[in-house]
């Protein structure tokens, strides 16, 4: 990452306009390092409330984000989409919020709503698109910025309502890393004592652990290395496969039911797909930059499939968020001042990080 760049503050010519005063971190181009700026929030509507920002997860597509490794980013941008605050006010119309609640807010900040997937639940796979947390052009043509920030301004309803009896810097990452690795996981009709895959235990491999266990699985973590088994068993894995030992693969051939394969970087899938059993599936929600190749008889033997997701809608994520309060199921985090996150994305690429780095944003006020 190249060094920290401070950005003047906007003109204030609209701050006049009911515009929020807010503070963060941007980054000013591709693969610079996040530094401070000062910024306005779009003016909150009679249906949004306006959040105070106490936590926001650093997610690996922030990474991706910051670099523009996708083509999506638009510059100066603040990430995060994974974040807890509590309401600072009301638009006159919100039913569902007030002052002093807890709230979380994910990966994306409004969609359609009359789309079939909108109206499925499905809002993330918006047929119009969804707007994303930042990066997304908001409803006032104006572009989103994200929770590397003191506050939010968003509609009521993409809001989610926190489990009481989870820390709010755990909580924090469920609205990407939870929701990313539950969906799939609940989707894929498992039955208990039905054998799982996880493979990678990162950000999302961890979280996946946690709900694979819960939902009755026995759980086994693929790793290429044997240094995060402890972690993995604490975690609540049964077992832990380090692919690269010699008999390894074949060991395991044709066993698992489900494979949820949270790799973010460049892979070699088939080796995954041999694994699974009879009607098989190997689920990828890891998003590595390049194409991942696949041979089709691994998916031609035993009627194997191979396919993926992102996220979740709002139903679902809601869902997630009382299961973890239900189950005591919250991520396993390292809490920094904003000032370190560019060593934290230096410390995320290295794999540095057991599980989730989590912003301490009260830091904001001695950035």
């Amino acid at each position: 990452m190249s060094e920290t760049k401070v950005l003047p503050r906007p003109p204030r010519a609209e701050a006049g306009a009911g515009r929020i005063a807010a503070r963060g971190y941007a980054a000013t181009s591709a693969g610079a390092t996040p530094g401070p700026w000062d910024f306005d929030r779009r003016p909150p509507g009679p249906r949004d409330i306006v959040i105070d920002l106490q936590y926001c997860g650093i997610c690996h597509t922030d990474l991706h984000m910051v670099r523009n490794e996708w083509g999506l980013s638009v510059f100066p941008m603040v990430p995060g989409h994974e974040i807890v605050g509590k309401v600072r006010s009301t638009g006159a119309d919100v039913r569902r919020w007030k002052a002093g609640d807890s709230v979380g807010v994910g990966c994306f900040v409004s969609s359609c709503r009359e789309c079939p997937a909108c109206r499925d639940g499905d809002e993330q796979y918006c047929e119009k698109g969804m707007i994303l947390t930042y990066s997304g052009r908001d409803r006032d043509g104006s572009i989103t910025q994200g929770g590397y920030s003191d506050c939010l301004v968003v509609d009521e309803d993409y809001a989610f309502r926190l489990p009481p009896n989870l820390p709010l810097d755990r909580t924090a990452p469920l609205l990407c890393a939870g929701i990313t690795t539950y969906s799939p996981l609940r989707r894929a009709g498992l039955r208990p004592g039905d054998p799982v895959a996880i493979a990678g235990l990162g950000g999302l491999g961890h979280m996946g652990v946690k709900f694979a266990k819960a939902l009755g699985a026995r759980v086994a973590v693929l790793s290429q290395s044997s240094g995060k088994r402890d972690d993995a068993l604490r975690l609540g894995a049964d077992e832990f496969i380090v692919t690269r030992e010699p008999e390894a693969l074949a060991k395991n051939a044709n066993r698992f039911a489900f494979i949820l394969d949270t790799i973010a970087a460049a892979h070699d899938v088939n080796q995954y797909l041999g694994l699974l059993r009879r009607n098989g599936k190997l689920h990828q929600v890891g998003a590595p930059p390049e194409p991942l190749p696949v041979q089709v008889f691994n998916l031609i033997q035993n009627r194997r499939s191979f396919g993926g997701s992102m996220i979740g809608g709002l139903r679902e994520t809601q869902e997630m968020l009382d299961f973890c309060g239900q189950n005591g199921i919250a991520a396993d985090v390292e809490v920094i001042p904003i000032q370190k996150v560019g060593e934290a994305y230096e410390r995320m690429l290295r794999s540095d990080v057991r599980y989730r780095f989590v912003i301490d944003l009260s830091s904001l006020k001695t950035a």
